[in-house]
């Protein structure tokens, strides 16, 4: 039996229903799309732009979490690995729930 230092693992947390850095992402950034430049009713597009940018907070809030926890760890290649997905989660979501108009539009529009 060796006697090599023992090591000691910090304490397990269990994960809720919910509890996830993608719902904390998700909401966040739901609530800042929905109300920034906001005309006074909320249109199916406006409904369709709020649901795109909290699923990519979603997206890179885990991304950036993930990587996070990689370099924390000192797996430099794992924090790049999860960089990577997240911003190609954001612009897989960008290109399926793309806005139709241009971005013109939408600064006039809001």
């Amino acid at each position: 039996m060796s006697r090599g230092r023992a090591v000691r693992a910090g304490p397990v947390r269990e994960r809720k229903r919910g509890d996830s850095d993608f719902v904390r992402g998700f909401v966040a950034s739901a609530c800042l799309s929905a109300f920034q430049n906001a005309p006074r009713e909320l249109a199916a597009g406006r409904l369709q732009r709020v649901l795109r940018h909290g699923l990519q907070g979603g997206a890179a809030l885990t991304a950036g979490a993930r990587a996070a926890a990689q370099i924390r760890r000192g797996d430099y290649a794992g924090a790049l690995v999860a960089a990577a997905a997240g911003a190609a989660g954001v612009l897989l979501i960008e290109k399926l729930l793309g806005d139709a108009v241009g971005p013109a539009t939408e600064d006039r529009n809001g």
